[in-house]
């Protein structure tokens, strides 16, 4: 028997409950019936749909004779599935076995096939026969706060590994294929004037893929910060981060491919920068920490291997962050490679930046755009698309104030940093204001001294009224006096 105990660690931005330790520990036996793989299935679906449907645009564009669309095409079809095909191999470890029909399927890029039917066989003959225990889980349950040690079967531990390997094949299709796919099928609209069928159902598939995509990496962000406790998410919570991400990958790719069709040369070199700077960000942070690499990513690598593997693992979070947040920020020191600290100056400099690149993208489309443009208000089209990227960004900060499954942990939430922000501009604008205001005229009188006046207006001990009347002219004083009288 197996036993995995977790080890409590230190995560800076969480109030972890001080009698967490000292409450009992509550075995929990879990007798219910397994989970179905749901998002194997539809990691599976999604990367066949798409496949095909990018095969039988290919084979289009090869009777058209249009080279350049072909190729791209089958290049963003075919790299991500070898990918995939790679990553399953590695995760389910069946170079060493002897399994030939596997291998012979992942040859074929069959691979998600194959592993989705041994999924489903797993789920459906669980329950069939009693098995013993192999693993046990200690979990802190967040609305208790009880720590719970669950029994995990032999069945319920090969769907999970099925779960996690899918999850990360959604991850690889999504930002090395369905988001370049998109970007691409999306230009050649553009630049040829029509839609064709095909090209349109390519394009809804991947913005699909793309979308659960991001899904998949603000979850495995969830469950990797956040390890030590049962975590769970609400539909409402799903609802959200599919607004979020999805107004903001559309408005992304939107934006990209506008204004390459204005300035085609330049949107390689806005590609470029963005890859080689999320690219070479977390190396920098690794060398300026001075830190060595990580050691447990795989037992049987060599430094040159673990390096290969993190440049891979680096090459794709910056792609994802070509088009959308990454939800997580490497630590190339930790052994899961992932910082577990909630980073809100990170996340809001992401947010910032990509909002003001997005608006000079767009208005740099809307002063050299083509005649092609002509009968499209491009003011309107400029503010829609500013509007939803801004939507992205409401939808974002709802999420983590309200449906994100384990916000009582923050030790600052959304609205204590919007807080302090307007704080901090409430009293910048009152020293400002205090600096640029005149002075008073009490002040003023006390300031300006005439060379004239008696001494007697400077003592501040004198009690006695000064005479305004000596101060005034001849006619003035006539004035006062019949005045006087009259009353």
């Amino acid at each position: 028997m197996a036993v995995e105990e977790e080890q409590d660690r230190e995560i800076t931005d969480m109030e972890q409950p001080s009698t967490l330790a000292e409450r009992e520990v509550m075995l929990v036996v879990n007798r219910r019936r397994v989970h179905p793989p749901l998002s194997v299935v539809m990691a599976t679906l999604l990367y066949c749909a798409e496949f095909v449907t990018a095969a039988v645009l290919s084979s289009m564009y090869r009777k058209t004779d249009d080279v350049i669309w072909m190729g791209f095409t089958i290049v963003f079809m075919l790299l991500p599935a070898v990918l995939i095909q790679l990553t399953l191999t590695f995760i389910h470890r069946d170079v060493g076995r002897d399994r030939p029909l596997v291998l012979l399927l992942h040859l074929l890029l069959l691979g998600p096939v194959i592993r989705c039917f041994e999924a489903l066989v797993v789920y459906f003959k669980a329950g069939e026969k009693e098995e013993p225990y192999v693993t046990i889980s200690r979990k802190i349950c967040l609305k208790k706060g009880i720590s719970m040690e669950l029994e995990i079967g032999q069945t319920e531990r090969t769907l999970a590994t099925h779960r996690n390997a899918f999850k990360r094949t959604a991850v690889i299709q999504a930002f090395l294929g369905s988001t370049p796919q998109l970007t691409l099928q999306l230009y050649a609209t553009i630049q040829e004037k029509y839609i064709i069928p095909i090209r349109l159902a390519l394009m809804i598939i991947t913005l699909i893929s793309i979308t659960y995509g991001a899904l998949v990496c603000t979850v495995l962000s969830i469950q990797i910060k956040y390890d030590d406790y049962k975590v769970r998410l609400r539909p409402t919570a799903y609802l959200c981060m599919i607004i979020w991400r999805g107004l903001e990958i559309a408005t992304r790719v939107t934006a990209l491919v506008l204004f390459s069709t204005a300035l085609t040369h330049w949107v390689i070199l806005v590609g470029m920068v963005n890859l080689l700077f999320f690219f070479f960000l977390p190396w920098v942070e690794f060398w300026a920490k001075k830190g060595s690499l990580a050691e447990g990513v795989e037992k049987n690598f060599s430094k040159l291997g673990t390096t290969i593997v993190l440049c891979m693992f680096t090459l794709l979070y910056a792609c994802i962050n070509i088009f959308c947040w990454s939800a997580v920020q490497l630590d190339l020191t930790h052994k899961e490679l992932i910082e577990r600290r909630q980073v809100w100056g990170r996340l809001a400099m992401y947010y910032s930046g990509r909002f003001v690149e997005n608006f000079l993208l767009i208005t740099l489309w809307y002063f050299f755009k083509s005649d092609f443009y002509e009968y499209v208000c491009a003011p309107l089209l400029v503010v829609q698309l500013l509007i939803c990227y801004s939507l992205a960004v409401l939808f974002m900060l709802l999420f983590y104030q309200f449906c994100h499954p384990c916000r009582q942990l923050f030790k600052y939430n959304v609205h204590d940093c919007l807080r302090c922000v307007c704080c901090y501009k409430a009293r910048r604008g009152q020293r400002g204001r205090k600096a640029k205001m005149p002075p008073s005229y009490s002040t003023a009188a006390t300031m300006v001294l005439m060379p004239e006046e008696p001494l007697e207006l400077l003592d501040s001990q004198n009690s006695h009224p000064p005479d305004v009347t000596s101060q005034l002219g001849e006619q003035e004083t006539a004035i006062l006096d019949d005045m006087m009288a009259a009353a």
